[in-house]
């Protein structure tokens, strides 16, 4: 059995695993981060946990005989995709970084595009003092220098009681969200801006569309520029990708 390493994180990395499996002589681990309480079930084996760093994961990689490596981390998992990186390189095995594409802004759409989370604070505009915070639970710290708004905060988990938050609600939710939902949400909390990361997909983009259609700005933190190396676009691509690897092992 060949073995192939998922660094899981996102919607994809769960149907990657699931279609993987299929692919005789072939043994597919997913490796998850730990910082989702009840993550969604995966297909095959499951890790749980971070490595170490980089120096971990080449460790993994070697202790486990790994022969093929997906980064389908979060868009936002910048130091673990660099991890991924130097860690393939040093082994000498094939890596593959599976990474939707980002929401493209439409001519309707108001948004601010800011590089960080830092900037997105400081972009939130003067007039608007009801804010949607959209973007986890792990960076929401900066946020607490908002003492004069009123914030949304919308995460799958509940963050960590040491990491100050700014006034308002914590709401506790997991996409995806529809249009119509969206909407309502909005108009229920007199929400004035949102706070978002350019992660991409379907299961979240309903609160852009519902900015665009309320008239709301959106502060958009882009992403972070990723490592060198093979990427697809989606699942169907990484299967070809895999199909292609697996054939040139065996």
């Amino acid at each position: 059995m060949k073995r192939l390493l998922i660094l899981g994180g996102t919607g994809d990395a769960v149907k990657l695993a699931s279609q993987a499996m299929s692919l005789p002589g072939l043994e597919v681990i997913t490796t998850l981060a730990g910082r989702t309480r009840e993550p969604k079930a995966v297909a095959g084996a499951v890790r749980i946990g971070g490595f170490g760093g980089e120096a971990g994961l080449v460790e993994y990689l070697q202790t486990e005989n790994i022969d093929l490596l997906i980064d389908a981390t979060h868009p936002f998992a910048a130091q673990i995709s660099g991890n991924a990186a130097g860690a393939a390189t040093k082994v000498g095995i094939p890596r593959l970084m599976l990474i939707r594409p980002g929401w493209e802004r439409l001519p309707s759409d108001n948004w601010i595009e800011v590089e960080s989370i830092e900037g997105a604070v400081t972009a939130i505009p003067a007039t608007a003092e009801r804010i949607f915070l959209t973007i986890g639970r792990q960076q929401l710290a900066p946020f607490a220098l908002l003492t004069d708004r009123w914030c949304l905060i919308r995460s799958i988990d509940p963050p960590d009681s040491s990491i100050p938050l700014p006034p308002g609600k914590l709401l506790l939710d997991r996409g995806p969200f529809s249009l119509e939902q969206e909407c309502q949400l909005l108009r229920d909390y007199q929400i004035q801006a949102i706070v978002s990361k350019n992660s991409g997909g379907d299961a979240t983009y309903a609160k852009i569309i519902a900015a665009r259609e309320l008239g709301l700005p959106v502060i958009m933190v882009q992403r972070s520029i990723v490592p060198d190396g093979d990427r697809v676009r989606d699942v169907l691509g990484a299967m070809k990708w895999l199909e292609e690897r697996v054939t040139i092992i065996w």
